[in-house]
């Protein structure tokens, strides 16, 4: 009984380039006897689909399954690099607070602060920024606590405006 076309290429090519094709992998693969296996196994497969190969008129069969292996194993390396993961044992580093918007909004509001009378900077620099009750911003500044009041009503109000003018918005 004769031996089917594909089976007697498969037995060729085993024959005559197996081994050469197996060392071949071994560099591609740095040794890697599994991804040297999947190698050659692809690249075999290839040839099986391409019966041609064998066909010494054409060219080196050898060469071409040399040449099928190495841009198989390329077309790993660029798979392998774009879905590279990084194994660790410790969980990520947690991000750092960022105080950007902090500091912007900061600037915005000293320079708004700018804007203001100094009556107005004073009263809301003692009672918002430095704590002070009514009694004593009144007693520091040395008017009436309705005074004050009045003056922290007032630059509140002219602060909300300065800072609308500059964007900023509840």
């Amino acid at each position: 009984m004769k031996e089917p076309a594909e089976d007697q290429l498969m037995r060729a090519l085993h024959e005559d380039h197996a081994s050469a094709l197996w060392s071949y992998a071994m560099k591609l693969t740095g040794g890697d006897h599994a991804r040297a296996e999947d190698l050659v196994q692809e690249t075999l497969l290839r040839a099986w689909k391409h019966p041609r190969v064998l066909d010494q008129s054409q060219g080196s069969a050898r060469a071409w399954l040399f040449t099928v292996a190495r841009r198989i194993a390329i077309d790993g390396w660029r798979s392998a690099a774009t879905r590279s993961e990084v194994m660790t044992d410790a969980p990520p580093e947690p991000a750092l607070p960022d105080d950007t918007d902090r500091t912007l909004q900061g600037w915005l509001v000293a320079e708004a602060l700018g804007e203001l009378s100094v009556a107005h900077r004073q009263v809301l620099g003692l009672c918002y920024f430095q704590g002070y009750s009514v009694a004593d911003a009144a007693r520091a500044l040395g008017v009436a606590p309705g005074t004050v009041k009045s003056r922290t009503h007032y630059a509140l109000r002219a602060l909300k405006l300065a800072l609308e003018e500059r964007g900023v918005t509840q």
